[in-house]
């Protein structure tokens, strides 16, 4: 359920590179507020700028002006612990690929985020089995990424962004590995685990599909974001 609580907000950011010594504007002066329990969508074309700005607003990257507010502190001047300590707290994160690690079955790579911050493995794993199991993966507890087909391996990336009760899910173009079928799979399950959930799921993607999904939708085009419609 949405609140008018806001996990996630960027003001004025904008982003600048250096190609061959010529300076390279990425993002423009981008606002955006991601409220609690929403699911918002950026769509946009290749090199439009939206990776980068999740990058920057999964402090993975800092913005070159601007500033990225998470549950209401600045993070401007923080450092870099501070900044991996709002990670590990505030967000999960889903990428294209999945970033399983092979060595490890499901329940492991899913109990992993909560096992690096110091939980015992039995807890850990039984938080695990749980959100397999919310992802229809009950059969598939003790099987390895090797063993598992493309949906099936992003389902456990889903509930290893999600085993840590983040704030915010972060999620980069979570279906563009996938076929169309397996794609609405996987868009049934963001849909569900963020009605469930009430975390809040922030979508970068160029599929229509997923973005329709959305409570809010944007575009980006040439590093400044509009809105496309609102729920």
């Amino acid at each position: 359920m949405i609140n008018e609580n806001i996990v996630l907000q960027a003001k004025a950011v904008e982003k600048q590179f250096f190609d061959a010594g010529q300076p390279l504007t990425v993002l423009k002066a981008v606002d955006l507020n991601v409220r609690a329990g929403e699911m918002v969508a950026i769509m946009g074309a290749s090199g439009s700028g939206k990776s980068t700005l999740l990058h920057i607003l999964g402090l993975l990257d800092r913005p070159t002006a601007g500033s990225v507010w998470v549950q209401q502190e600045n993070t401007a001047q923080l450092s870099e612990d501070s900044l991996s300590r709002l990670r590990n707290q505030h967000f999960g994160f889903v990428y294209q690929f999945h970033h399983l690690l092979p060595e490890f079955h499901a329940t492991d790579n899913v109990a992993m985020p909560l096992i690096i911050r110091g939980e015992k493995k039995r807890t850990a794993r039984l938080a695990a089995q749980e959100l397999l199991a919310q992802v229809g993966l009950e059969h598939r507890l003790l099987h390895y990424p090797g063993q598992l087909s493309g949906g099936e391996r992003q389902r456990v990336a889903i509930a290893r962004a999600l085993v840590t009760k983040p704030s915010c899910v972060l999620a980069d173009e979570p279906t563009g590995n996938l076929d169309v079928h397996t794609a609405q799979e996987v868009f049934a399950v963001l849909q569900r685990m963020n009605e469930q959930s009430g975390t809040a799921f922030l979508l970068v993607t160029h599929d229509q599909s997923l973005a329709a999904l959305a409570h809010r939708q944007f575009l980006m085009e040439a590093g400044q974001l509009s809105s496309v419609s609102e729920a």
